[in-house]
């Protein structure tokens, strides 16, 4: 199989999404730091660019966030090609990869609002090159967290607010409010 590789800019301009036309991971992976890379080949050798600041994987695409100083369009065409033989070469993701299905635990309430951010919030947030998980719900308020692209975006506080907790309040009168906690 030849792969493809083209990326997308995301809403954050520190970081660009990387394409590919293979599932590279069911699920997600964030590598916010070097030393949380350790046991991921693939994200491991990313690190090794100085001008990568944090790697996150997803169904069939990277993101990579790169140094305040270096340029997209310097680094852009390196990082393509990376990914390119990276993924021929079948570079692991993560070590221990297991793929299983999302488990949603706590209150039938707690479980519909984990469905929702699964089944309509999750894939609009990938398309941005992000992610989103379900960290709690108490008293009204539903916590999550934003990762890959979403983390530090400028425009992640009115998808948050516009986006995400209009469409939890409509599915769910229940909640209040939709916070995002802190990485």
């Amino acid at each position: 199989m030849t792969i493809n590789v083209y990326t997308e800019q995301t809403p954050n301009p520190a970081t660009m999404k990387f394409m590919v036309n293979k599932l590279l991971i069911n699920g997600s992976e964030d590598f916010a730091t070097k030393e949380s890379a350790e046991h991921s080949p693939f994200a491991k050798e990313l690190f090794k660019f100085n001008f990568v600041n944090g790697v996150f994987f997803a169904s069939n695409f990277v993101t990579i966030t790169k140094t305040e100083d270096a340029e997209w369009p310097d680094i852009e065409p390196i990082l393509k090609e990376f990914v390119k033989g990276a993924v021929e070469s079948e570079y692991k993701i993560k070590e221990d990869a297991s793929a299983e299905a999302p488990a949603f635990e706590g209150t039938e309430l707690e479980i519909k609002i984990q469905q929702i951010l699964h089944d309509y919030v999750r894939p609009a947030v990938e398309q941005d090159g992000g992610a989103i998980s379900y960290k709690s719900f108490d008293e009204g308020v539903v916590t999550v967290e934003l990762r890959g692209s979403c983390s530090g975006c400028p425009s992640s506080t009115i998808t948050l607010k516009s986006g995400i907790q209009n469409l939890l309040q409509r599915m769910v009168p229940e909640v209040k409010e939709v916070v995002s906690e802190a990485l």
